[in-house]
C-alpha cells in the first residue's frame, strides 16, 4: 500500500470554517494544520475544536505572530514544518509574514507550495511596483487554489499561466447551516422569542468597519421603510471600531425600533438568525470573497449582494436567487430591497440559493487541492531564476 499524502495547511488563525475544509481533506489526506496564533484582534472567535482526523499545531498561544520578530517567527516555523515529512504545503495568501516564511521554507526544502488565494484585481486600487513584486512571489508557487473566476483571472494576471489553478477555496459547511436553519424554521416561535428577534427582517452580519459599507446600507434600508407595505425589520449582527457611530446613526435615522443590534454571535448560533430571516444583505464596498454569503444561501436565504464581493460573480444570479448592485449608490440598493420584498412570496429565490451552493462545499475544496497535488509530481515546477529571485524577494519583505 502507498504512505497516505501528508499535507501541511498553513492559516494565521484557525476560524470555524476552516475545519470543515480541513476535515473534508482528512478523507483523503494526512492533514497537519498549522496555526501561526491562537487569538488575533480582528475575530471574536471561541477557540474551536480539533477532530481528531487533523494535526494542529499552534506556534504561538498567546500573542499575535504578527507581533514577534521575524527571525523568531521563521525559527518556530520552520520548526514546525521540519517536524513532518510533508508531500505539499498549502499557504493562505502571500501578503503577512507567516505566509511568506513557509513558502520559503518550501522553497528551500524543495517541497511544492500552493497558495490558497482570494484575491481580485477590484480588492484595492493596485500600485505597479507592488504587482511586480508580486509576481515574483507568485513564480515561486507550483498552483493556486482560489475563490472563483475573477480570483484566477487575477493569478493569472500576476503571471500564474502554465500552473494549475483550481477553483474552491471559499467555501463553509453548507449542512450546518442548512440543518440550523431548518431547525430554527421548524421552532421559529421558541427562537424568536428566546433571541428577540422580529418577525420578519432582514439579516446583515459583518465587521462594523468602514469596509462593510454598513451607514449607507442603513440609509437605504430607512428609504425603504418609507416606501414598502408592511416593511421588514433591519438585524445587524456584529461588532467593531464603528460600533458606536452606528448606533447613532440608527438614532439619527429614527430607526430605534426596526433596526436590530444584537452584536457579535458564534458560529453555532449563526444559523438560527439566518433561518428566521426573509434575505440576506453584504454591502462591502470592497470584500475579497464574503463568507458569510455562502451561509446565508446554503440557509436557503435569497441575498442582496455589492457588485464589489468578490463572490458576486460566482454565486449570485441577478433575479434569480438575489440581486446585485453597486455599493456606492444608495438608491440602488433600496431598490434591491423593495424588490425582494415584493417579489418573494414563494421563496423560489431561497431554493435557488441552496441549489447554487451546493457547487461550493468542503468537498469541491478537497477536489481542487487533489487536482493540485495530482499535478505536482513530487517536485515543484519552479525555475532556478524564479526561485532563487523569489527567496531574496521573500526575505526583503520579512523585514520590513
Amino acid at each position: 500500500m502507498l504512505p497516505k499524502i501528508r499535507l501541511a495547511v498553513v492559516f494565521h488563525r484557525l476560524g470555524p470554517y476552516h475545519i470543515a475544509r480541513l476535515l473534508a481533506l482528512a478523507e483523503t489526506y494526512e492533514v497537519v494544520a498549522i496555526e501561526l496564533s491562537k487569538t488575533t484582534s480582528e475575530y471574536l472567535w471561541d477557540e474551536v475544536a480539533t477532530p481528531e482526523a487533523i494535526t494542529r499545531v499552534t506556534l504561538f498561544e498567546a500573542q499575535d505572530s504578527r507581533e514577534v520578530s521575524p527571525a523568531y517567527l521563521q525559527k518556530r516555523l520552520f520548526e514546525a514544518l521540519d517536524c513532518y515529512q510533508l508531500t505539499a504545503v498549502l499557504i493562505n495568501g502571500w501578503y503577512e509574514k507567516g505566509a511568506l516564511l513557509a513558502n520559503l521554507w518550501c522553497l528551500q526544502r524543495g517541497i511544492p507550495a500552493f497558495v490558497m488565494s482570494a484575491t481580485t484585481a477590484i480588492d484595492f486600487q493596485r500600485q505597479w511596483w507592488k504587482e511586480l513584486v508580486k509576481k515574483r512571489i507568485v513564480a515561486t508557487f507550483s498552483g493556486a487554489i482560489v475563490g472563483g473566476k475573477p480570483h484566477a483571472d487575477y493569478i493569472k494576471r500576476l503571471g500564474m499561466t502554465r500552473k494549475p489553478i483550481a477553483a474552491g477555496y471559499d467555501v463553509v459547511d453548507n449542512a450546518h447551516f442548512e440543518q440550523g436553519a431548518a431547525e430554527a424554521k421548524a421552532q421559529s416561535q421558541f427562537y424568536r422569542k428566546q433571541y428577540g428577534l422580529p418577525a420578519h427582517y432582514f439579516l446583515a452580519s459583518s465587521r462594523f468597519i468602514k469596509k462593510k459599507n454598513l451607514f449607507r446600507l442603513l440609509q437605504a434600508y430607512a428609504e425603504y421603510r418609507k416606501q414598502a407595505l408592511h416593511p421588514f425589520d433591519l438585524v445587524l449582527l456584529g461588532d467593531g471600531e464603528l460600533s458606536q457611530q452606528i448606533i447613532e446613526a440608527v438614532h439619527i435615522l429614527g430607526l430605534q425600533q426596526a433596526v436590530h443590534l444584537p452584536g457579535f454571535k458564534q458560529y453555532d448560533e449563526l444559523p438560527i438568525y439566518y433561518g428566521l430571516a426573509e434575505a440576506f444583505v453584504h454591502a462591502s464596498t470592497s470584500e475579497q470573497w464574503g463568507l458569510v454569503i455562502n451561509e446565508a444561501m446554503a440557509s436557503g436565504l435569497p441575498v442582496i449582494v455589492s457588485k464589489n464581493c468578490g463572490c458576486t460573480e460566482d454565486l449570485v444570479r441577478h433575479g434569480r436567487n438575489g440581486y446585485v448592485f453597486d455599493p456606492y449608490d444608495v438608491s440602488e440598493l433600496t431598490d434591491c430591497m423593495l424588490a425582494l420584498h415584493e417579489g418573494n412570496q414563494d421563496h423560489t429565490m431561497g431554493l435557488h440559493s441552496i441549489e447554487i451552493i451546493q457547487a461550493y462545499s468542503p468537498d469541491t475544496f478537497r477536489q481542487a487541492v487533489g487536482k493540485l497535488v495530482s499535478s505536482a509530481k513530487g517536485t515543484p515546477d519552479i525555475r532556478l531564476k524564479d526561485k532563487l529571485i523569489g527567496q531574496l524577494v521573500i526575505r526583503l519583505l520579512v523585514r520590513q
